[in-house]
């Protein structure tokens, strides 16, 4: 039950069009505050902490948000300052050094006041140093990797602190594949606004887009025809299957053992053949649009999908076995990189990162969108949290995506799947969590009159993940961080907005 005192918090009233996530504009700081410190008390998760120009805004879920479970509400900052949230609340740290980076709004009191995506050139200058945290301790040294990596990599910055080959601190800075999301979206047209939502991390290109849509349509008031909602699940799946299995064999890569980086890179390449001959691309850009689909699915690719499915099944699961029957593999996995559980419960990290570790949450069933408020998905849940825990619940997910694509194809009836957008005349507000590969993907958009954009949100797993990652490697030596970063696989791209 939400705790009496919470509840008249939320002082405002939710505007028309905003639903299932309602807004609500705060009165004043002390209400800010009061929710700051109730997650901070682990009594619900922050989902988003975002800005823009006149205003900064939280959104919350569990005991702490609305009574119906989920909310937004929205603190205007004219002095350009509000309070820190990540004081009490450390998941929300690196969200306010962004907001501070973008929007010049000061998080008053944060324990961290370094920029996070603004590495000193935006306005021209010389970069000026970036102090990473001192440590301090008999025998330790350091060791920096990156931001440039070998082979085909995101840029990021790692900074070891070891003891030998042991690891006793990471520190990570990211940044470096900033794209100014936000305002390349301010003035867009639809069109242009989806193609941009699904760039933002390109392997995530199905789920960012159906962010995008959904927030669109929840503004919009639409209800999409069953088809549509259907062949999103179908394109969302099939994203998650070649992503799931591509992380596989790179892990056992990383632990040297290359032969399953080859099975699974020719099951992957299957998955992304079909994908292109289906919707025009390997990653299936485009497809997913607000109201819909850009366009239908042949029968002949409906068929094209079931035979993909019927080779890719039993090849996988001897993959699969060839996993578990090899020693030398487990003895590189088990025990690696362990994640607490009160810490992916304290960060509400999902996808595999949060269910390797026992946190019992998937967008998918407990946000309930379609198509899966109709055929809801098996979720596959590990307790022990290292890096084998972490491919199992892939290897789990990958055999109930291709059960869940079995299922939409069979219910498939002709029919539209596009509706039409026409503008409503006011502004409108919409919002959306979805269940990407990774984990959840948050999506705000506000849309103006002429349904351009006036502000557009989205947040990636990996801002809850990353995190995770240092504490992970601690405790493990150094020459095992490749192989516990691969079994998290966070993106840079979707971080760095």
């Amino acid at each position: 039950m939400m705790d009496a005192t919470l509840l008249s918090v939320f002082t405002g009233m939710p505007a028309a069009g905003e639903l299932p996530w309602p807004r609500f504009e705060l009165l004043g700081e002390t209400e800010w505050i009061a929710i700051a410190e109730a997650l901070g008390r682990g009594e619900g998760d922050l989902v988003a902490l975002f800005g823009d120009d006149a205003a900064v805004h939280m959104a919350v879920r569990g005991p702490v948000a609305l009574p119906a479970g989920s909310g937004i509400v929205s603190l205007p900052v004219p002095e350009r300052r509000f309070p820190s949230v990540g004081r009490h609340h450390p998941p929300a740290i690196r969200l306010e050094r962004t907001i501070r980076d973008l929007y010049g709004h000061v998080p008053v009191g944060a324990v961290d006041a370094r920029p996070w995506l603004d590495h000193g050139v935006w306005g021209g200058g010389a970069a000026e140093p970036y102090v990473f945290l001192p440590v301090e301790g008999e025998g330790l040294h350091q060791i920096p990797v990156g931001p440039v990596h070998a082979g085909i990599i995101e840029p990021g910055h790692f900074r070891f602190t070891a003891n030998g080959e042991v690891v006793v601190r990471l520190e990570e800075r990211l940044g470096y594949v900033h794209k100014g999301v936000e305002a390349l979206a301010v003035g867009a047209t639809l069109d242009r606004a989806a193609r941009l939502a699904g760039r933002v991390s390109g392997d995530s290109t199905v789920a960012y887009a159906l962010a995008f849509a959904r927030a669109v349509e929840a503004a919009l008031g639409l209800e999409l025809p069953p088809r549509a909602r259907l062949l999103r699940g179908v394109l969302a799946e099939l994203e998650r299957i070649a992503n799931h299995i591509g992380d596989l064999g790179a892990v056992c890569n990383d632990a040297s053992f290359a032969l399953m980086l080859t099975h699974c890179g020719l099951l992957r390449e299957e998955v992304l053949r079909a994908c292109d001959v289906l919707t025009g691309h390997r990653l299936m850009m485009d497809r997913v649009v607000p109201g819909g689909l850009a366009a239908d699915l042949t029968d002949e690719g409906v068929e094209r999908i079931a035979k993909l499915l019927d080779v890719l099944e039993p090849r996988f699961e001897r993959i699969v076995e060839l996993y578990d029957l090899t020693p030398s593999l487990l003895d590189r996995t088990v025990s690696t990189g362990v994640v607490r559980p009160d810490y992916v419960r304290r960060f509400a990290a999902g996808g595999p990162v949060g269910r390797a570790s026992g946190r019992d949450f998937d967008a998918r069933r407990d946000h309930a969108y379609p198509p899966y408020d109709r055929v809801p998905p098996r979720i596959v849940l590990r307790e022990a949290g290292d890096v084998d825990a972490r491919l199992w619940v892939r290897i789990d997910e990958v055999r109930e995506s291709i059960r869940l694509v079995r299922g939409f194809l069979s219910a498939l009836t002709p029919g539209p799947v596009t509706v039409a957008l026409r503008p409503v005349g006011e502004a409108r507000e919409g919002a959306s969590v979805i269940e990407a590969f990774r984990g959840e993907v948050f999506a705000f958009v506000r849309l103006r009159p002429d349904l351009t954009v006036d502000h557009l949100h989205l947040r990636d797993a990996s801002w809850f993940q990353w995190p995770l990652l240092e504490t992970a490697i601690e405790g493990n030596i150094v020459a095992d961080f490749p192989l516990i970063n691969k079994s998290f696989n966070c993106s840079y791209s979707g971080q760095d907005l």
